[in-house]
């Protein structure tokens, strides 16, 4: 008997090993699946007054975003109600305006950094450098109640917000489509206009703000929209319900702090409707930083340490990539640094580096 149980006990723990090696990447495999989306942003060729409405010659010239989807991806369920983003630029502020389709627009919140997302709210998020580090979040919700906040690193990294941070000199402006809170009607939705200065933006950029023709920030939208009932003629939130979260460019996870899945905006001087967005040179070469970056989590949460080869992590086939060095390991005082060398298809060498909070960057020459 006792031989028995331990040939189980070895069987048992071959299968753990097995689920373990295949789940290194777990998060990766999963995040991975939705492409980042980008955009165009073209300078506002007149004034826009910050009203709620997107109704000036500006907007109208600017080209919408392809309507808003489930976090998690095309995998889940199509949104219930439509939402969708417009964006210009101009010397001064960034603008974004979006529109959402609502029957019954309702809030509660009206103090400045509130926990917004209590309530159906709209979200943008900023990261100017693209390193996944020191980047904006901002939410508002119908009452035009505002949550604007920064954070050093990633929640996942061990990051915590620093809710004090205020966007400086920020405008912001909601329109309603029907009525606010009030149940007896049935509204068309709400739109929200904002104007984010560059000289707050530029605090963390690492970069010229207002940004140069061409230039590329990584950015995401968020929509949280609750289920409500009508009871005793006043909004309840379904009981035992979770919120939806519906964003441009998916995240594969419920998660919008993973800003190496965020989209990419493109800021052009150019005519709108003239210039196509130029997909990011490097996107291979952080994709298979962020992959080894994932699967080097994994292993220490089983291991308690981080691993120095690409074996370790069953990620040999890195070794492979025609259009990459191999990605190396280097084991830190503070974790680790994975490196690659990656050729551009404009034929230019590039050194990346990612370390173990995730933060990502390209060697300067």
């Amino acid at each position: 008997m006792k031989a028995a149980f331990a040939c189980l006990r070895l069987g048992q723990v071959f299968a753990l090993l097995t689920l373990v090696t295949a789940s290194f990447a777990s998060d990766w495999d999963r995040l991975k699946t939705g492409q980042p989306k980008g955009y165009v942003c073209f300078r506002a060729a007149s004034r826009i007054q910050i009203d709620g409405q997107i109704n000036e010659d500006a907007w109208r010239a600017a080209p919408w975003t392809d309507d808003f989807v489930d976090i998690e991806g095309g995998a889940k369920p199509k949104p219930r109600f439509r939402t969708r983003v417009k964006m210009l630029w101009d010397d001064n502020f960034f603008y974004v305006a979006a529109e959402m389709e609502e029957p019954h627009v309702c809030a509660t919140l009206t103090k400045r950094d509130a926990v917004i997302f209590y309530d159906n709210d709209f979200e943008v998020f900023i990261d100017p450098n693209g390193d996944n580090h020191e980047y904006y979040e901002l939410e508002i919700n119908p009452l035009n109640a505002v949550w604007d906040l920064f954070l050093g690193i990633p929640y996942k990294d061990g990051g915590q917000a620093l809710n004090t941070w205020d966007i400086a000199g920020l405008k912001t402006a909601v329109h309603i489509q029907g009525t606010l809170n009030d149940p007896k009607d049935t509204d068309t939705g709400w739109s929200v206009e904002l104007a984010l200065p560059w000289k707050a933006l530029a605090e963390y950029a690492h970069r010229t703000a207002p940004p140069q023709d061409g230039d590329q920030w990584r950015i995401n939208f968020s929509r949280v929209e609750w289920e409500y009932r009508i009871v005793d003629g006043k909004y309840r939130k379904t009981p035992n319900k979770k919120e939806d979260n519906w964003v441009w460019s998916p995240q594969g996870l419920i998660d919008m702090h993973r800003p190496e899945r965020w989209g990419y905006v493109q800021f052009s001087t150019g005519e709108p409707s003239r210039k196509q967005f130029q997909t990011d040179p490097a996107a291979e070469a952080r994709d298979v930083l962020m992959e080894v970056y994932y699967a080097q989590k994994e292993f220490h949460k089983v291991k308690k340490r981080w691993a120095t080869t690409l074996e370790d992590l069953s990620l040999g086939r890195l070794k492979q990539l025609p259009s990459m060095q191999a990605p190396t390991i280097q084991i830190t005082d503070e974790g680790f640094k994975v490196s690659a060398a990656a050729r551009t298809p404009s034929g230019q060498n590039q050194l990346w580096h990612v370390t173990q909070d995730s933060r990502i960057w390209k060697a300067e020459k």
